[in-house]
Formats: C-alpha cells, sequence, structure tokens
C-alpha cells in the first residue's frame, strides 16, 4: 500500500515538474475576460455568468472588461495582440471571430493565428422581430409589406458580420426583399432602434428580446433553427414558413492570444466545461435562452472553421460586400 502511495505521489509530482514553471505559477493576479460589446448584451450576460465561478475554481478574481465597437472587433483585436500570459482572455459571438474576416477589408487581426480556441459556451436560437407597428401580424405578411416599400425599411444587427447581419441577409436573398442594415454596438441598442423607429426589423438572441416581445412592444415572428428551438418552441422556424433549410444560429466561446500556454489554456478549458455543464449554471443559461455547451479546444476550432466555410458561401450566395 505504502509503495502504491509513493508511486502515485512520485507521478503527481512528475506531472507537475513536466509543466512549464509559468504555467505552475498561474494564476498569480487577476485574470480580465475582454467582452467586446456594451453592458447588457447577451455576452455580456453570459460572460458574467461563468466569470464568478471560474474565479472561485481559479482562485483569482476574473474581471469582466467591456471593450464594445466595430461589432466586437475593437475588443477582439485588443485580445488578439495581448499578451499571452493567460491574463487577458476574450468571451465572444462568433462573428468577430467567424465572418468578420470574410466581410472586413482591413480588420486588424487574424482569430485563425492569433486567437488560440478554450471552448464553446453556449448556443442560442436567433429571433426575427418587427416593430409592431408595421402592421405585419405573420411572416408572409413582413415579407409581403417589405416588397411593397423595397428599400425603405431598415433592420438593425451587432455588426458587420455578425450572426443578426447574416440572418437577414441571407432572408433578404431568399424572400427577395431588400432592407437597409443599420448597425449598433449591441443588441439592447438594436432593441431600443426597433422601438424609436429608427429600424423596423432584426434577429436576435432572444434574451434581449423576449421582455419587449411579451409586452407587446416587439413581435416575433421567427426562430432561425432548423427545427424547433427547445428554449423558444412557441416560435415556428422559418424553415416552417416557407424557407426550407434556413439556419442561422448564434453561439458564445472563450479565447486566448494564440501562444498562451497550452497547459494554461487546457486548465480554463477543463474549469468552464465543468461550470457550464453544472446544473445551476445551464438553468442560468436557460433562463436567459441560450443552451449550455462545453467543449475543448480542438471542438471550437473545428467548429470556428466549418462555419467560416458555410457563411462564406452565403455571403457569396447573397452577395454581401466588405466594408
Amino acid at each position: 500500500m505504502q509503495r502504491r502511495h509513493l508511486l502515485g505521489a512520485t507521478a503527481a509530482a512528475a506531472t507537475t515538474l513536466a509543466l512549464p514553471a509559468f504555467a505552475q505559477a498561474w494564476p498569480a493576479r487577476p485574470i480580465k475576460l475582454v467582452v467586446p460589446f456594451p453592458p447588457g448584451s447577451s455576452p455580456d450576460i453570459i460572460g458574467r455568468l461563468v466569470a464568478e465561478p471560474l474565479a472561485a475554481a481559479l482562485g483569482q478574481p476574473v474581471v469582466v472588461d467591456n471593450k464594445p465597437g466595430a461589432g466586437g472587433n475593437l475588443g477582439t483585436g485588443m485580445v488578439a495582440k495581448a499578451e499571452p500570459d493567460g491574463y487577458t482572455l476574450l468571451f465572444t459571438i462568433q462573428g468577430p471571430l467567424v465572418t468578420a474576416p470574410l466581410l472586413s477589408k482591413a480588420l486588424p487581426y487574424d482569430p485563425a493565428r492569433e486567437l488560440a480556441p478554450v471552448t464553446l459556451v453556449a448556443t442560442s436560437p436567433n429571433l426575427l422581430v418587427i416593430d409592431p407597428k408595421l402592421g405585419a401580424d405573420t411572416l408572409a405578411d413582413f415579407v409581403r409589406i417589405a416588397k411593397a416599400q423595397r428599400g425603405a425599411l431598415n433592420y438593425g444587427s451587432v455588426g458587420n458580420g455578425s450572426a443578426a447581419h447574416l440572418a437577414m441577409e441571407l432572408f433578404k436573398s431568399r424572400a427577395g426583399i431588400d432592407l437597409v442594415h443599420v448597425p449598433y454596438q449591441g443588441f439592447p441598442q438594436v432593441v431600443n432602434a426597433i422601438l424609436a423607429g429608427q429600424v423596423q426589423a432584426g434577429f436576435m438572441v432572444p434574451g434581449i428580446a423576449m421582455g419587449q416581445v411579451r409586452a407587446g412592444k416587439l413581435r416575433g415572428l421567427a426562430v432561425s433553427t432548423l427545427g424547433r428551438s427547445s428554449v423558444l418552441p412557441e416560435f415556428a422556424t422559418l424553415a416552417e414558413q416557407g424557407y426550407p433549410g434556413f439556419e442561422a444560429i448564434s453561439w458564445q466561446a472563450v479565447l486566448a492570444p494564440a501562444k498562451t500556454p497550452a497547459a494554461i489554456v487546457e486548465r480554463v478549458s477543463r474549469e468552464l466545461v465543468r461550470i457550464v455543464r453544472s446544473d445551476d449554471v445551464r438553468a442560468k443559461m436557460l433562463a436567459q435562452y441560450f443552451s449550455a455547451a462545453g467543449t475543448a479546444p480542438a471542438a471550437l476550432a473545428n467548429l470556428m472553421t466549418s462555419e467560416r466555410e458555410r457563411w462564406a458561401r452565403v455571403i457569396a450566395a447573397a452577395g454581401v460586400k466588405p466594408e
């Protein structure tokens, strides 16, 4: 028995010694979690939801740092250029990672080369909402009105290349309508713009929109999942309403600057997977209309590659131009 304990202790010590000295000491100070969107946005809400238990797991504060601008590209670029020491992490949606490189002429970072995937945290359907004052009760009504007022209606998104932007561009192409794109810093600003009559429609994550939908100030028309969404089962899909195969979900993930020590990336990934799969966090995410994920870094890397390829085809088919 003593020999077995000795062997176990020796193996544990060998594992520790195998880690770089830097990784063994980490974390020794607070960690910054950059959210490239404003307070109150969906990545801010979900980012703060996981920051507290992550801080408890790591034994150091995890400070959420909102850096909005350029559809999330500003804060994402800051993390891409940050020191790869494990003290700066990124919590973002897919736009700055997947579609911004396809649609930005002068993107100041390369997500495939300058960011290290950590884990996929959560997924959500996109809900197509409109201003009730348009007088459209159904998706078919909205399309009819948009065709009658071709080019006169606006829609909001959280930036060029965001899921909300491309979902609407895909829908415009499929429905044969023409709407003018107006980008904002975050979904709360899009909601306010619809309420103020500045834009008339938008795809958005339901956690931001459903309060206004239930209050009758916004009208939900359809979700962007292939089948009925488990978080919004009351809404029919676009596929059900005449647009077969339509899919455009939102997802949120954590990444680190490239060249962050692998031991640190693996530690953060392992802790986050445990956190997002816990019953408590799952329930809190569901209350925000998100489904908890939790994946290995390689799985997130594969998702980013496959999504980039899929949206490149959509962009080409829809004729969306780089800005």
